[in-house]
């Protein structure tokens, strides 16, 4: 254990040391100095917070290491297991976001012809904004009613409850792979070809599936005593599909100071980053104090909701 806890501790000075030189590079004037020295104390500072939340940073990583094979076919029989009993199966987990899709490229695109994005396909600006969305929808919602649909593991007191949000996460991943090939294929019969940058596809999918994880922590122990949890979950989603933004282009219509409002949404760094792979062409570290500010929320977030979560699941028994 003391090994393990002193690689968890390099692990986490080396990512804090490679953040600072990381933005120490990145100075252009001096508002952005002032900028990134401040984000170098609050990286600094976070990974102090790190150091001392050590084993809650990495507990559920070691926890589904040493219980892999059980994990991952949980995975697989809770993908199959939502469709068991219905004629099509599986098509049913790309029926719904392929027609919401459509509908949302008729609607801009045709009918309010609101499909100005620059040089780009609206068709691809709107898929590579949707299809990251729809993991959240998907990987948040599964997370919060994880220990609801899986109770009866829940009242097993061998079985480690801690899991089980995780399961949802990485469960959603079998349908976001198969409509990220999609969209890398159409957008190749767009003639915008596979570079270096799509390799950041991978990156993406890790921040989503991250910060997903920490918000999953939170609402499946919420849940678990506030049944009404999922439908302020739905609320939630559903203010953050126009917020986010994904159907607009948030760059070309809002004013300097209030894009940079938007910009707070740390769901917003992932589907712009989406944009990047497959449009853009940028890399992750060309906007150092966005990717930085990211990663603080989503560490915090993180270590918060699985802190939360540990300290009420001696209780979820007694109210599942």
């Amino acid at each position: 254990m003391k090994k393990k806890k002193i690689i968890a501790a390099l692990i986490i000075v080396t990512a804090a040391v490679i953040a600072n030189v990381f933005l120490a590079f990145r100075i252009y004037d001096k508002l952005s100095m002032y900028v990134n020295i401040f984000l170098c104390l609050v990286t600094d500072t976070l990974g102090v917070y790190c150091l001392s939340n050590i084993e809650t940073l990495f507990r559920v990583p070691l926890d589904i290491y040493r219980s892999r094979d059980m994990f991952w076919d949980l995975v697989k029989n809770d993908f199959q297991a939502r469709f068991v009993g219905s004629i099509f199966g599986v098509v049913w987990a790309f029926i719904n976001p392929v027609i919401t899709l459509l509908l949302y490229w008729f609607v801009f695109q045709i009918g309010l012809r609101a499909g100005d994005v620059g040089d780009y396909p609206f068709i691809l600006f709107l898929m590579s904004g949707l299809i990251p969305w729809f993991y959240v929808q998907e990987a948040l919602n599964g997370g919060a009613s994880s220990l609801l649909e899986y109770s009866y593991l829940v009242k097993k007191m061998v079985f480690n409850v801690g899991i089980l949000p995780v399961l949802k996460v990485a469960s959603a991943l079998f349908v976001h792979a198969f409509f990220l090939g999609a969209l890398i294929v159409i957008a190749c019969m767009y003639g915008i070809g596979i570079d270096l940058y799509i390799f950041q596809i991978f990156y993406y999918i890790f921040c989503s599936a991250f910060f997903i994880l920490g918000l999953s922590y939170f609402t499946a122990a919420c849940t678990a005593f506030f049944k009404d949890m999922t439908q302020v979950i739905n609320i939630v989603l559903m203010i953050g599909t126009w917020i986010t933004p994904i159907m607009w282009n948030a760059e070309n219509t809002l004013p300097p100071m209030m894009h940079k409002i938007f910009r707070l949404n740390p769901f917003y760094y992932i589907v712009d980053g989406f944009r990047d792979v497959i449009l853009f062409k940028k890399w992750f570290w060309d906007k150092p104090v966005w990717t930085t500010y990211f990663w603080i929320v989503a560490i915090v977030v993180y270590i918060g909701g699985v802190k939360f979560f540990n300290r009420l699941k001696v209780h979820f028994p007694d109210v599942l």
